[in-house]
């Protein structure tokens, strides 16, 4: 199986051609590839796919082999991939996503991709529909016991469901102890990605990750959307203006246009490398 690697700001995934390729069993690949000892390390693996509605199609599977749902790192790769290896020839183009068909506007430089706008689409705030279990219709700075311990949470999907958590010190977090505490709580029945949050100013916050079925990941594209909507939501922010989110990988801009009712991401993408791997063994 031919491959490349790729990353956003630090979200690393292995991407397939399947213009050309065949993948038989892409959760059991994504397994094989995303270890880090034994694989190519990554976190996780993106089919790049035809599709009958856009100009290509987006595939992503966890580390663990669950199938994702969308990526807002993976999706920017997938543009660079597609207009870098010639699947597309134009600066604007669509692809299909589990969450519906994302725009993107591509920033070519020397013939190369190296910044990709998004548009993420609308935020879905409505607790049933992202799903966290609450008597409330909209999750805003409500409280949630995990562990005995009170947090307060404001919960967004952008196609994937976020929980947001705001804290004066994020550095000193314990992630790998409370991270999956949140993704496996009985409040998310499809389990959660949880964004954890420092305001530094009213146009920058800074944000640690927890991925459902990745664990801490270096940046989530949806999640940094998720928290500028969350930080709009909550008055930590200017609402007006683009938001930097900081992660551990780096910086993205964010603008929730709440006249559209739609999120733009914009952030860079790289390659790392092409490779080839046996994967026939993978039943």
């Amino acid at each position: 199986m031919k491959f490349t690697k790729m990353h956003g700001i630090g979200n690393d995934y292995v991407y397939v051609n399947c213009f050309e390729e065949t993948v038989e069993n892409p959760s059991a690949v994504a397994r094989y590839v995303s270890d880090r000892h034994f694989g190519i390390g990554s976190d996780g693996l993106i089919l790049i796919k035809p599709s009958k509605i856009a100009d290509c199609e987006m595939d992503m599977y966890n580390l663990d082999g669950s199938q994702g749902a969308m990526c807002g790192n993976g999706i920017r790769c997938v543009a660079k991939y597609a207009y870098d290896y010639g699947i597309v020839n134009k600066e604007h183009i669509s692809v299909a996503t589990k969450s519906g068909i994302k725009y993107l506007d591509l920033t070519v430089e020397n013939g190369k991709v190296s910044q990709v706008k998004v548009n993420m689409g609308s935020p879905i705030l409505t607790a049933r529909q992202i799903p966290v279990v609450s008597e409330k219709e909209e999750v805003i700075n409500e409280p949630l016991d995990v562990n005995g311990k009170i947090y307060y949470i404001t919960a967004v999907s952008m196609g994937n469901p976020h929980a947001i958590v705001y804290m004066d010190d994020i550095d000193h977090l314990d992630i790998e102890k409370i991270g999956p505490a949140f993704e496996n709580h009985v409040a998310f029945p499809d389990r959660v990605n949880t964004e954890f949050v420092e305001v530094i100013d009213e146009h920058t916050v800074k944000m640690r990750v927890w991925e459902r079925g990745s664990g801490e990941t270096l940046a989530c594209g949806t999640g940094a959307c998720a928290v500028a909507v969350a930080s709009v939501l909550n008055g930590h922010v200017d609402g007006d203006s683009p938001v930097t989110v900081k992660l551990l990988g780096g910086d993205l801009q964010i603008f929730w246009n709440r006249q559209e009712n739609l999120v733009y991401m914009t952030g860079p993408a790289a390659t790392v490398f092409d490779g080839e791997i046996d994967v026939s063994f993978l039943k």
